[in-house]
């Protein structure tokens, strides 16, 4: 139960934040969103661009591509920052927008800037939209963490989910997910997979985790601001108002607040600035000034925003592999058994490194990202799965060989006994019914091994056939 906070608001001057918001996709279907973002005037983000280092990020802030490709490992950028459109890397695609609007509940009426739009489209049939806003100046402390606890809910569903609309062009829209896929990028859902599979709570929705979107926030207070643990602990939690208007904190025990704020804070640039990683919130708090404020705002929007969505990628990427593998446990498909195999091994080779940064700031948040998302725990489970799907094909394997060779035994001893040459002759083209008519026992029995012995070869190499073209389709997925 949140705790009214009896203290005053630390001076804000501003707020930016990044909204974003995973979907799963259609299958082959990510040529046709490039083509239509594309026709929105989204461009693909490439490192080599000059005009795209300040064309997204509001005023005159800029992003130093070179230093955003030399902050991370070589492999690491190969996927981040791709020079080509290739469908096994990062795919970004970008707009600059300038869209103000205005968010209004019972106790805000916040008025905010979406600078500009970025869609990933990723592998795995997944994506990303960040939306990266800012507030205007005059906002207050628990204003602008109310606004970011009201805009990331997608749709109003529980009791907690107080209701906020959102003001755009003379209308107003109820939920945020309208807003996005109505104002900002309206048709793009015949791209997205709402459909549900086989039951699965994370496969039948586009979203991630109870419709709300993953929230990192960048709060820049005035010089010389005093900044305590539960204000650090309330922009990490986005504890706002409550019904009244009054700023609020989710917690009363000081020693929580100090230890969720040591355990989950990075504090190498305190007093002034402060890192908090949560489960659905990456937040900085910071007074500092001059060359160490723009240093702030250059991370948070560049390599820890691409930290942040790698460790975003894992976190999904692990959780489908394990919905996967319940589910084929379950059916026994050896085709979906395969495929499922070659996934695991893809993302453990291409896209899950042990180091991301060559920097051991960068290094030590991606650690905590890392820690707070559990995805080492995720991905040791997969790989569990995956040496438990390799018993399992060797096993099922075994038992197909062993038929196999049982049959063909069985074939090679009768046709070593009575001899393929016993009837062969009288199948010759015309057949004379009459003659089969009067074969005996042993012509008979002679006549059943040939005509199945044939057709039983024929459909293994059929069988062979299309297993063979369906390891080249995966294959090629794969590459």
């Amino acid at each position: 139960m949140a705790k009214v906070l009896n203290k005053e608001d630390p001076p804000l001057e501003s707020s930016y934040f990044h909204f974003i918001f995973p979907f799963s996709m259609k299958e082959d279907c990510a040529e046709e969103a490039i083509k239509y973002l594309k026709q929105k005037d989204y461009e693909f983000f490439s490192l080599k661009s000059e005009t795209q280092e300040k064309a997204y990020y509001g005023g005159n802030n800029k992003i130093s591509h070179k230093e955003l490709e030399h902050y991370f490992l070589p492999f690491t950028s190969d996927v981040l920052f791709p020079q080509k459109e290739h469908r096994l890397a990062f795919r970004r695609y970008s707009k600059a927008t300038g869209i103000t609007a205005e968010l209004n509940s019972d106790v805000i009426k916040v008025p905010f800037t979406i600078n500009s739009i970025d869609v990933f489209l990723l592998p795995f049939e997944l994506g990303f939209i960040t939306l990266r806003v800012s507030l205007k100046d005059g906002i207050s402390y628990s204003e602008a963490i109310e606004f970011a606890a009201r805009f990331r809910v997608l749709e109003n569903r529980t009791r907690d989910d107080r209701e906020a609309v959102v003001d755009y062009e003379n209308e107003a829209y109820q939920h945020v997910e309208t807003f996005i896929f109505n104002a900002l990028l309206p048709d793009f859902t015949s791209y997205l997979d709402v459909d549900k599979v086989n039951g699965s709570h994370f496969e039948s929705l586009p979203f991630f985790i109870d419709e709300r979107m993953y929230v990192q926030a960048l709060f820049q207070f005035e010089e010389g601001a005093q900044l305590e643990e539960t204000d650090l602990f309330r922009g990490s939690q986005l504890d706002g108002l409550n019904d009244d208007g009054q700023p609020v904190i989710s917690s009363s025990n000081k020693e929580f607040i100090h230890d969720y704020c040591m355990s989950n804070g990075y504090q190498r640039w305190a007093p002034n600035t402060y890192y908090l990683v949560d489960e659905h919130v990456f937040s900085c708090m910071t007074n500092a000034t001059g060359v160490e404020r723009d240093n702030r705002l250059d991370q948070m929007y560049g390599e820890f925003y691409y930290g942040l969505l790698l460790n975003l990628f894992h976190k999904i990427v692990l959780l489908r592999l394990s919905n996967q593998y319940s589910r084929v446990h379950l059916e026994k498909d050896n085709d979906e058994t395969e495929k499922l195999i070659g996934e695991i091994t893809l993302f453990s080779a291409r896209f899950f490194f042990l180091e991301l940064a060559a920097q051991s700031q960068g290094r030590n948040i991606f650690i905590k990202l890392k820690e707070v998302f559990q995805n080492q725990e995720l991905y040791d489970d997969v790989k569990q799965t995956l040496s438990t799907l390799y018993q399992y094909q060797d096993q099922k394997a075994a038992k197909r060989n062993n038929y196999l060779i049982s049959i063909l035994t069985i074939y090679t001893v009768i046709t070593g006994i009575y001899g393929m040459n016993m009837v062969i002759d009288q199948l010759k083209s015309p057949i004379k019914l009459s003659k089969i008519s009067s074969y005996g026992f042993f012509e008979y029995l002679a006549l059943f091994v040939t005509i199945t012995g044939i057709a039983a070869s024929i459909l293994l190499g059929i069988s062979f056939a299309k297993k063979w073209i369906q390891e080249l389709r995966n294959r090629n997925r794969m590459e």
